[in-house]
């Protein structure tokens, strides 16, 4: 600790705390001169935090494709240890408008698990374009590009489990909080079997919050008998199920579904349903899809 009370921290300490190498931490001091500033009698010099804050500043611009001399003279002249100012942030988030940018700028700051940088463009994406536009043309292609590098051994499964759970928290605080819903009884979402991939819903949840439609969120490995219970006791006018693989995507789910009057429409999401056994059913090609399907399903 400082005489000032502040705590002091060692490269290794820094470096872990803003997710790079301390020999990167090591070349912008050597460069840019950004590097420890307090010395500690008998050790070596220590990060103050003020230098994290800079540090913090840096490496939040560069992942947004600022080059490392801009971005370090703009660290260079903050002047408050809280962290990126509310302007700069403002710069980063909103400053980058072409989708080529932001779907670059997203998969840089997955990869160094920059989850701040990520959740601060999500969000700033679904209230400027709202959830479909948002999922459409930056969080799929995104997705894509993450898996496609993971199954090349070209990345980490950290970074998709990481940027899953960004979104999921992303979508979640973005969702409108309904007063007066649409729709009397709420629609119901649900992974059938062991399925546990629940991103696609939060999504499709917050695009029907959206349009002021109340939903009953049962998330991920609902079993047979939950899913007849709601569906006994609320009679959803629509129910979506979602798949990833064929082991959950079971036809057998939709027939055995309780027959109550008015019957719900029945959608399907997912690569592990076969549509031709499905035939009861309406299989929704993408999120556009299932929220038009679900609007008639409610008759708005």
């Amino acid at each position: 600790m400082s005489a000032a009370g502040s705590e002091l921290f060692t490269v290794a300490a820094v470096a872990r705390r803003i997710g790079v190498a301390p020999a990167t931490l090591r070349t912008w001091d050597r460069r840019y001169g950004l590097g420890p500033s307090r010395h500690v009698s008998g050790s070596h010099r220590r990060y103050s935090d003020l230098d994290v804050a800079r540090l913090t500043l840096m490496r939040k611009l560069i992942t947004s494709g600022v080059t490392p001399a801009d971005a370090a003279s703009k660290a260079l002249a903050l002047k408050e240890k809280g962290g990126v100012p509310k302007q700069i942030k403002r710069k980063i988030t909103k400053g980058i408008d072409s989708p080529e940018l932001l779907i670059a700028t997203l998969i840089r700051a997955a990869n160094t698990l920059d989850h701040k940088l990520v959740e601060e463009i999500i969000t700033s994406q679904i209230k400027k374009v709202g959830v479909i536009t948002c999922w459409r043309d930056l969080i799929t292609p995104v997705l894509i590009e993450i898996g496609i590098n993971w199954e090349k051994g070209k990345g980490d499964i950290e970074v998709e489990h990481m940027l899953t759970e960004v979104l999921k928290r992303s979508l979640r605080i973005n969702k409108v909080v309904l007063t007066k819903p649409i729709n009397s009884r709420p629609v119901l979402l649900a992974c059938p079997g062991e399925e546990l991939h629940t991103l696609a819903l939060h999504a499709l949840a917050a695009a029907l919050a959206e349009r002021n439609i109340e939903v009953y969120f049962l998330g991920a490995r609902t079993p047979i008998s939950a899913l007849s219970a709601v569906v006994k006791r609320s009679a959803p006018p629509a129910v979506f199920l979602w798949a990833t693989m064929a082991s959950n995507g079971d036809h057998k789910i939709v027939s055995e579904l309780p027959k109550i009057r008015p019957t719900p429409r029945i959608l399907l999401g997912g690569p592990g349903w076969k549509i031709e056994k499905c035939k009861a059913a309406t299989f929704v090609t993408d999120l556009d899809h299932a929220c038009s399907e679900i609007t008639q399903a409610i008759g708005a």
